[in-house]
């Protein structure tokens, strides 16, 4: 991990995601789990982790769960994509969050998607200027909610770096009932996925440390956020809340917090992750580009995973990226979420 540290010259490579904590943590929870160390005159130029199935296909670290992925390297590193995934005995390797500046794999991208960010390096007030002057309602109204939330229930606190592991669970319960709730696949009914969250909560290196931000009132916790954090990034994970708060929009009042709590600790930006949110739009101040897709070498298996995938895959941004498709496919789910929840 020490190796590490000196090629974090490229400010897309700070995300947590992409930090040797992370990948350890997955390996503990997932089989298959491999580093590629490239070398150069005998010193380290470049990691590529990835996991490994028995017939060769290889996946990005936590693909699924992951926001960030690609190759560690040294600033001008170049190298041939075909050749590395022989060396690693890979046919395929597969992306869904490629962060950008990866020329070799964004050969094989099917797709690139914003990633919203709030960007924090000028500190907090900065921003909150910024949000102000461009969704004056939103902020206006953000602010209120969290006024009257304390009128109303009790004295609002935030803590920026929680380490109860009782909150955690808390967290994870809201989460889990938020993804049947909205007939999403529950994370959490994977164990394997609970553990890795649970070691990372208790992750603290300087390239990725886990951090749990909660907003409480009235000395409950009303909603929390379970993330990584690195020197630079806070990446943003597992946001949820306590339904019965609903109407005081506690989980904007706590992205706000949170970005005051990480401009305090002198971190850059947030990275919000891929996917079209309503609170995302509102809250951020840009985008970042990510890729999904796969790049192969020629081998059997490579043909055969491609034919499997680069449908579902298609299908799923078609649905992704058009609103009057998303729209009733989402509201098809959240029918039969409330379905489930019923019996």
């Amino acid at each position: 991990m020490q190796a590490q540290a000196h090629l974090l010259g490229a400010p897309e490579l700070a995300n947590p995601f992409l930090s040797a904590e992370f990948t350890l943590a997955v390996g503990r929870c997932r089989r298959g789990v491999r580093i590629a160390v490239v070398r150069e005159e005998g010193e380290p130029v470049a990691f590529f982790p990835f996991q490994r199935t028995r017939l060769g296909v290889g996946r990005a670290i936590g693909l699924g769960l992951s926001d960030s992925q690609g190759l560690m390297h040294r600033p001008g590193f170049q190298w041939d994509a075909r050749e590395l995934l022989q060396a690693c005995g890979l046919a395929v390797w597969e992306f869904d969050h490629l962060v950008e500046g990866q020329k070799p794999f964004e050969v094989g991208a099917r797709g690139s998607f914003p990633s919203p960010v709030i960007d924090v390096e000028q500190g907090f007030e900065a921003y909150l200027a910024q949000l102000r002057a461009r969704s004056p309602k939103f902020t206006r109204t953000t602010l209120a909610k969290e006024r009257k939330l304390g009128r109303d229930v009790g004295d609002v606190r935030y803590v920026h770096d929680e380490r109860d592991p009782a909150v955690l669970r808390t967290l994870i319960g809201w989460k889990s009932a938020q993804y049947r709730r909205t007939g999403r696949s529950d994370r959490f009914a994977h164990a394997r996925i609970t553990r890795l969250v649970e070691q990372l909560f208790h992750t603290r290196g300087s390239s990725c440390a886990g951090l749990l931000s909660v907003l409480y009132c009235g000395g409950r916790p009303v909603a929390g956020h379970f993330g990584l954090r690195s020197e630079r990034v806070l990446a943003c994970w597992f946001p949820a809340y306590d339904t019965a708060f609903a109407k005081f929009s506690p989980g904007l009042v706590l992205h706000l917090r949170m970005a005051e709590g990480a401009a305090a600790q002198g971190l850059a930006y947030l990275d919000l992750g891929r996917g079209e949110k309503e609170y995302k739009n509102s809250l951020k101040t840009r985008d970042l580009s990510v890729s999904e897709g796969w790049v192969t070498r020629r081998h059997p298996v490579a043909l055969g995973h491609r034919v499997r995938r680069a449908p579902i895959r298609a299908l799923r941004n078609k649905v992704l990226s058009r609103p009057e498709l998303y729209g009733p496919a989402d509201r098809l789910l959240r029918r039969l979420g409330s379905i489930r929840a019923k019996n």
